[in-house]
């Protein structure tokens, strides 16, 4: 256990305290003194490397943690990291070093199931293209499609998918859903259709990936995904970039197999600027922001702070991650 007056926090996310200047003003309360990152963007493991030293908490944003970051960590016993993705943090690197590494689940899973359902809504009704003819001056007669009566699959019913789930359900659409583990109580309540991937695909007008990136679901949407899907179906990812083969999807909608895709993730992030998916008319593109709301950010600063204050403290976190993930 530390003298909390006594320790230094590193402090990356640019959202932290942004919308709740309370989150800034406990921490640097309570601890000796509070490293911000500036930059306005996520760490490359370079920068973060150069600022680890003398840290002994660290509540991290998308940065980029891997061993070589890690090795100027010399008092470092916490990395409280915002969201629940991990694959930028090398836990094999944390774990030799005896460093607790928490994360913050739940806390935008709302923001990322509105952004969703907004993306969804774009695709239907096409409403970055009537916004841009409409700005030119033109008064175009475009024909949208109505989400009543379509079908709408979630590949993933996690806390995410859930509110995906739950917001769907004024919209009078049918819902498929597959998810290796899935909740079928939670399913049964919202009458949600339980089917085999292939079986979403098949029959999905939309279909919306919220799924974890693990070995097997890294470039899970590849040519051969995307063939089983209905034609003329969209696809919406919130989740990772990684979980898509790009170039796959850039040949499906060029040959009219699907009719468009909204991401807001991408592999790499940002994505270059000659990324052909940028210039398809068919495609929404957003810069990784799902969970960018007061919301979220509030949720996952509050989260991340109490957890990376209560493991200095000598308590237990109330999100510590597993290191056999």
């Amino acid at each position: 256990m530390k003298d909390l007056k006594s320790c230094k926090i590193l402090v990356t996310p640019t959202s932290y305290g942004q919308n709740e200047p309370r989150l800034r003003h406990e921490l640097e309360a309570q601890v000796g003194e509070v490293v911000y990152n500036t930059t306005g963007r996520p760490l490359a493991s370079t920068e973060v490397r150069a600022m680890l030293s003398g840290c002994d908490g660290y509540i991290a944003g998308l940065d980029a943690i891997d061993r070589n970051a890690l090795e100027t960590a010399d008092r470092l016993e916490v990395i409280a990291r915002y969201g629940v993705g991990i694959d930028n943090l090398d836990l094999e690197a944390a774990r030799e070093m005896d460093i607790v590494v928490t994360i913050t689940p739940g806390a935008n899973s709302v923001s990322v199931a509105e952004l969703t359902i907004g993306l969804i809504l774009a695709l239907a009704r096409r409403i970055p293209e009537a916004v841009s003819a409409t700005r030119r001056g033109e008064w175009l007669k475009l024909s949208g499609l109505s989400l009543e009566g379509k079908t709408v699959g979630l590949l993933g019913i996690g806390g995410i998918g859930k509110q995906v789930v739950r917001r769907l359900g004024g919209f009078d659409c049918r819902i498929l859903a597959y998810d290796p583990y899935p909740d079928k109580i939670f399913a049964h309540q919202y009458k949600v259709e339980l089917l085999p991937q292939d079986e979403v695909l098949n029959q999905a007008d939309f279909v919306s990936l919220h799924l974890p990136l693990l070995p097997e679901t890294r470039h899970l949407v590849n040519t051969t995904f995307l063939q089983k899907m209905k034609p003329g179906a969209f696809l919406i990812n919130t989740s990772r970039g990684e979980l898509i083969d790009e170039a796959a999807l850039v040949y499906t909608i060029k040959h009219k197999q699907l009719r468009g895709a909204a991401l807001d993730v991408f592999s790499p992030e940002p994505p270059s600027a000659d990324n052909p998916l940028l210039r398809l008319p068919e495609v929404i593109v957003t810069p990784h922001y799902a969970s960018h709301t007061d919301g979220a950010t509030n949720a996952m600063g509050w989260i991340a702070f109490h957890d990376c204050l209560a493991v200095l403290r000598g308590e237990a976190p109330k999100y510590p991650i597993s290191y056999s993930l």
